[in-house]
């Protein structure tokens, strides 16, 4: 009962984002019907199957100024109609300063044309840049010309549509004379995240809801996902009694449901509203807080004391069913939907492209859809975990204790896992070794084995002994200064080689008119520059900075490049312009610009990269 109606909520709240998105837009159809079922697969009204929009409305062409040097021009298809790409032609009308450089065109969906042959179409949306070429520096007006044709699903085709823009470019702070004025057959050079995007824009349904349940499954493999692993286990385990799989599959079905139903609802309202909800949640005091809730399970499972459903509450989950009295399922809900939003708020190319694509089509049917699927590919191991508990788990006797123990000891581990994130970097490698040194006291490592034990006897010991000299590395490493826990020695004499794996230096960027001061001085200088967003909450960020900005070769081939990072830690006003201003969702992002300041879109990293693929990123970076 509590997953059908966690399920129910999730349509409820994705049916309010789709109101909330509908009341913002300007209608473009007088129709108020056709507006509001406007987005809904087959539920537009009769009037507009029978009436051919007017070619304005159908095929909406726009364009803008993006800086000095780009335009960026844009279609907005209505729903049933499509545009041809080989009849889109740009070009500047009747100006001798200016004129468009190489351009690109999207790929679109493949088609059979009985007027035109083989041919590619877009619907929705298509939109990308066009370079200019300029042999004036002084701002000035120009006219962009626009030819295009398209038609409607139903088997109507319009005329060739000409449009005419008036645009004003800014002044120029330098020329550029070296692109060609034809344009390119070739699709553009994407980055992960805008392959994704166009991905959306021209799968099938059944095949874009099959990609993201495997990008799901794929992200479950990362360590954004395993705190969730002993959160949900210790749920399990902590019924203090006998389990059957079928119980525990039940609770781990509606962890995931609810987590992926939070994840899909927060990241609708994140794309319609245009804030990432999932940084409001790491702010210091929720972080202490639910840290402070997992200290409390971690106890309860060392059984310093009992968490029970108040007394009324049990009688009336009672009442209502047997099955449920001990309100376990609620429980696992309620921590599913807390875990989304705080314990693994990580961002990589398939959220981003989920959200970009909602946000540009408001299609938050498809896109929130996407996004559910991927979160219950994620959580296939919590379902596993929840299948299998009933067999690995031991059912009762002391085995039981050890077991609650283990998992109280994983819960307090989460706890300080979070904590990190808010404390001074050389904190949590104090409490990782007061952690383990603890821990292993109670696997008795510093007591003598008895003349006689068993084989587990010994392994426990050993394991105890193992946490307790790694714990004292940690706190020596803390007593050096050092931050990370996994080379708690780093510098010291007694590990040279360590020493010399320190990360790079960046020089930190507070707003996007910094950004800009800093870009043009580095293109006075001839000079690449690389952008890196980070926040002390990202734990993909915390992955580059660990294992990618300390690998020799990617310091060696950074060495002439102008290192910024924009820490959007606090989500400040002015963190949140950063993100806007490149169309990020949140950190980890690293991008990249070359000496026309302009960012080389193709090369954007989203989420961690390894050293040897980010070598390889910036070896494609040019001037």
């Amino acid at each position: 009962m509590p997953c059908k109606i966690i399920f129910f909520c999730f349509l409820v709240l994705i049916n309010q984002a789709i109101w909330a998105l509908e009341s913002t837009q300007v209608p473009t159809k007088p129709n108020p019907l056709s507006q509001l079922l406007k987005g809904i697969p087959g539920l537009q009204s009769s009037a507009s199957q029978d009436e051919l929009l007017p070619p304005d409305q159908a095929f909406q062409f726009s364009a803008e100024v993006k800086d000095a040097h780009t335009l960026h021009v844009n279609w907005k298809l209505a729903k049933g109609y499509y545009l041809y790409r080989e009849k889109i032609q740009l070009s500047v009308a009747d100006n001798a300063h200016a004129k468009l450089g190489a351009y690109t065109l999207p790929h679109g969906k493949p088609k059979h044309d009985e007027a035109f042959g083989n041919v590619e179409i877009f619907y929705d949306v298509l939109d990308f840049n066009v370079p200019l070429i300029r042999t004036s520096k002084a701002a000035h007006k120009i006219t962009l010309e626009a030819q295009y044709q398209g038609c409607a699903d139903r088997g109507v085709c319009y005329p060739p549509m000409i449009k005419k823009l008036d645009l004003v470019l800014p002044v120029a702070e330098q020329m550029q004379t070296n692109l060609s004025s034809e344009p390119l057959a070739a699709a553009p050079e994407l980055s992960e995240q805008d392959k994704i995007v166009q991905s959306l824009h021209q799968d099938s349904l059944f095949g874009t809801l099959l990609s993201f349940f495997g990008f799901g499954f794929l992200l479950s493999l990362t360590p954004c996902i395993f705190p969730m692993i002993p959160i949900l286990s210790g749920l399990i385990v902590g019924r203090g009694k006998d389990i059957p799989a079928s119980r525990s599959f039940l609770m781990s079905l509606c962890y995931v449901l609810a987590s992926a139903a939070t994840y899909t609802v927060f990241g609708v309202l994140a794309a319609v509203f245009g804030s990432n909800l999932q940084s409001t949640f790491q702010q210091p005091w929720i972080i202490i807080t639910f840290s402070a809730i997992f200290v409390m399970l971690a106890l309860s499972m060392f059984d310093f004391y009992h968490l029970e459903v108040p007394k009324s509450l049990q009688a009336k989950l009672h009442n209502s069913s047997e099955k449920y009295r001990d309100g376990s399922l609620w429980g696992a809900a309620i921590m599913g939907a807390l875990s989304s939003l705080i314990v693994g708020p990580c961002v990589a190319a398939p959220l981003a492209g989920a959200l970009i694509y909602i946000g540009q089509t408001g299609n938050v049917i498809l896109g929130g859809s996407a996004l559910f699927v991927m979160g219950l590919g994620m959580g296939v191991p919590l379902l596993i975990l929840g299948a299998s508990a009933g067999k690995l788990l031991p059912k009762a006797g002391d085995w039981l204790h050890t077991t609650k123990a283990v998992f109280g000891v994983l819960m307090l581990g989460v706890a300080v896992w979070m904590l990190s994130r808010i404390l001074p970097p050389d904190m949590p490698l104090l409490l990782w070794g007061i952690l383990l040194i603890i821990s292993a006291v109670y696997l008795h490592a510093t007591d003598s084995l008895p003349e006689i034990c068993s084989g587990w006897r010994k392994l426990w010991k050993g394991v105890g002994l193992i946490m307790l000299a790694y714990g004292l590395l940690l706190l020596l490493g803390f007593s050096l200064g050092n931050t990370n826990p996994l080379k708690p020695l780093q510098g010291s004499a007694l590990n040279i080689a360590q020493g010399k794996e320190h990360g790079i230096i960046f020089e930190k960027i507070t707003s996007i008119k910094a950004l800009e001061q800093r870009l043009q001085q580095a293109s006075s200088r001839k000079q690449k520059v690389m952008l890196d967003f980070y926040a002390d909450w990202c734990i993909s960020c915390k992955e580059m900075e660990a294992y990618t900005f300390t690998d020799p070769q990617v310091k060696s081939a950074l060495k002439d490049f102008v290192l910024l990072q924009a820490d959007v830690t606090k989500n400040s006003e002015d963190d949140k312009a950063l993100l806007a201003q490149f169309n990020l969702v949140g950190p980890p992002g690293v991008l990249f610009f070359g000496t026309d300041q302009q960012e080389q879109t193709a090369l954007r990293v989203i989420g961690y990269q390894k050293a040897e693929l980010f070598l390889k990123t910036l070896n494609r970076v040019t001037l």
